[in-house]
């Protein structure tokens, strides 16, 4: 009975998790409104960045917001925000409309970032716990797996990408109504509320200071392959843009597995060499994608760095939970507010390619993060 009461709290859990894939769908818009309003690079650029830039404004307030409404009221709240953002590109289609849209979409993905981790805690703990967040990462993935198909598919049987936006807002109501009508018990839901100085405080432990700059690694990494791959193919192969994309639906598409084997993987093993194998896997990777000029063996370069960059986040956060049980809203807040290193990385590896005139300069950057990902290895708990 307790095991049929958990699976039927975990269903609008991964609905919620689901409906946080949508964030990915940036890219693929930032690609065709470029197209349709004849914006420069700089200028749609400003999509994707005013996405991850909310994430270093809101994530710890959410943390302190959840002391005060609640976890499962904080997700409600991210839900609903999300909504609205998918509703302005149907009514409104502009620039501004567009902006306000992604800005919207990124205060509702950070504050589901924060809330949604440490509520799924309060249905599955102990070691059941990284296997769980690692499958609600696997349903995410999915979402951003479909989301260019999706688009691609309106686009050719309707002339409208644009379809993807109504789709995308009806799954987040229902995620609201499910989720409304589950009660879910949080013992700590009546916590007193934390400042900015003790949330920021908790930095001085030592793990989730490590734990922290891991989860921008994590987060740089995967935004990082995700703009360089397909750069990385037109520069060394001479391929089309439109042929170079498909390297990120490699990495997406591996990253889903990767996510789905993961949660059978950590629901038996020790999550510690699985971290280390998964940071093995990426330095493979990048390893092989610095010399490496062939079309398949790039290919396959870049389906180790989403195998392997696919379990990174849910083990960390797992750490950073358990290591602070009492303080998981605010431990939340900080280890979100880390996916603002999909922010800083890119600036660092655009600046890094021009000075090498070469993506090398990028690949750089990203084995960097590769690197202290397998010395954080050492420091965690079986």
């Amino acid at each position: 009975m307790k095991e049929k009461n958990i699976a039927f709290k975990l269903v609008p859990l991964m609905l919620a998790f689901f409906a946080m894939g949508f964030v990915d769908l940036v890219g693929t818009a930032t690609n065709y409104v470029k197209d349709d309003l004849g914006l420069s690079d700089s200028m749609a650029n400003l999509f994707p960045s005013m996405v991850f830039f909310w994430f270093l404004l809101c994530s710890v307030p959410t943390g302190m917001l959840m002391n005060r409404i609640g976890r499962r009221k904080t997700v409600l709240l991210s839900l609903a925000v999300t909504a609205v953002s998918l509703l302005i590109p149907i009514v409104n289609y502009s620039f501004v409309g567009m902006l306000l849209s992604f800005s919207l979409l990124g205060i509702g993905n950070a504050i589901m970032q924060v809330s949604i981790n440490p509520l799924l805690s309060n249905v599955v703990s102990g070691k059941g716990l990284a296997s769980s967040l690692t499958f609600g990462q696997f349903i995410k993935a999915i979402a951003s797996f479909i989301t260019p198909l999706i688009a691609s598919w309106g686009a050719t049987q309707f002339d409208n990408w644009r379809i993807m936006f109504p789709i995308f807002m009806v799954v987040a109501m229902a995620a609201v109504l499910f989720l409304g009508m589950t009660a879910i018990r949080e013992d700590d839901e009546k916590s007193e509320a934390s400042t900015f100085g003790q949330c920021f405080a908790l930095l001085g432990d030592k793990m989730i200071l490590l734990s922290f700059l891991g989860i921008m690694c994590h987060v740089g990494i995967d935004v990082g392959t995700n703009v360089t791959a397909p750069k990385l193919l037109i520069e060394r192969l001479g391929m089309s843009l439109h042929d170079a994309v498909y390297a990120t639906s490699v990495y997406f598409l591996f990253r889903t597995i990767g996510c789905f084997l993961g949660t059978f993987i950590l629901a038996k093993c020790s999550s510690k060499p699985f971290f280390i194998l998964s940071a093995l896997s990426m330095a493979l990777g990048f390893g092989g994608l610095f010399f490496l000029n062939d079309l398949y063996a790039i290919y396959i370069c870049i389906a180790l760095i989403g195998f392997g960059n696919s379990n990174i986040f849910p083990i960390i956060m797992s750490q950073a939970l358990l290591r602070m049980p009492d303080k998981k809203n605010e431990v939340s807040g900080l280890m979100i507010m880390g996916l603002f290193g999909g922010t800083l990385f890119p600036l660092v590896m655009g600046f890094a390619s021009d000075a090498m005139h070469s993506q090398a300069g990028a690949l750089l950057v990203m084995a960097i993060g590769v690197v202290y990902l397998m010395l954080f290895a050492a420091r965690l708990k079986k």
